[in-house]
């Protein structure tokens, strides 16, 4: 694994977390966008991303840049909500696609 991968893995992990603890909040929530289902799409392609960075895949670059418009996509829609854990978990998402976009540069 390259050692530029760490950041990318980091927030990957933050990221998916924070996803986790918004989906959580917003069972049985009603929400005018796709919060919560972006954050299962957001988990999903995290996880990817950090199972093509641990295996070094060739196909890292592509994965990232596509990880960072899902990671960009959740944060919209949970940026819109008040609850702090859409807040944090929008912030997440943010940090995420930067790092994302770097690893892909």
């Amino acid at each position: 694994m390259k050692v530029t991968y760490r950041n990318a893995i980091e927030a990957c992990q933050k990221c998916i977390v924070d996803c986790r603890i918004c989906l959580t909040e917003m069972a049985g929530k009603e929400s005018m966008n796709d919060c919560p289902k972006c954050c299962i799409q957001c988990i999903d392609a995290c996880d990817a991303l950090l199972k093509m960075m641990t295996s070094d895949s060739a196909y890292v670059k592509q994965y990232a840049l596509l990880c960072a418009e899902i990671c960009e996509y959740c944060a919209d829609h949970c940026e819109e909500h008040k609850h702090e854990h859409c807040k944090e978990c929008a912030k997440s998402c943010r940090a995420c696609a930067e790092a994302c976009r770097k690893i892909a540069a």
